[in-house]
């Protein structure tokens, strides 16, 4: 069964958008391409096991295994050496990318502590979105008993859109909860 933001996007998104802006072919329409979730740790280089328990966070709340992420350059201020691990990150495509996106904005975002909703001025000049999360607690797949420490990571969702009003749209469409300005 193909997840329920897959067919909201086909049955619904798609055709909205491309009467909004008057698409003559069906490939222009944005869509997404993948969703990057990304926790970049500076602990990682006293404590080795803390990139072991946030590699373990981040493959629960995605469904999929991170990548352990090195530093390409030293930074003498930091005690940084090119190669040291300093964080995890994965990319979601495909069906994963679309069960995320639903839990994300149907389960997590919600219990958010006073949730205003999310800043619809992150977007990136070509329709990509990033948002940063305080907390892996949101996150339903998350035992509150079993977390060592509360971090953040930062999520961004990438498409297909050229410009940032195409991509606000999209999300607007999805279900994205943006404050209103």
């Amino acid at each position: 069964m193909p997840p329920r933001m897959r067919d909201k996007y086909q049955n619904e998104v798609a055709p909205a958008l491309r009467s909004h802006f008057n698409y003559a072919n069906a490939m222009q329409i944005p869509r997404f391409t993948k969703v990057v979730v990304n926790i970049g740790m500076g602990e990682a280089l006293t404590d080795a096991n803390a990139l072991d328990r946030a590699a373990d966070d981040v493959a629960a709340i995605t469904g999929q295994k991170p990548v352990i992420t090195r530093a390409k350059r030293s930074i003498a201020n930091f005690r940084l050496r090119t190669g040291n691990p300093i964080g995890v990150t994965t990319t979601l495509r495909g069906t994963r990318m679309y069960e995320f996106l639903d839990r994300l904005m149907s389960a997590a975002l919600p219990r958010i502590r006073d949730f205003q909703g999310l800043s619809p001025n992150a977007f990136d000049g070509r329709g990509n979105y990033s948002l940063g999360i305080r907390e892996q607690l949101i996150f339903p797949e998350i035992e509150y008993d079993k977390v060592d420490k509360v971090r953040g990571m930062q999520v961004t969702i990438v498409t297909t859109a050229n410009t940032d009003e195409e991509g606000r749209r999209l999300l607007e469409l999805m279900g994205m909860p943006f404050r209103k300005n």
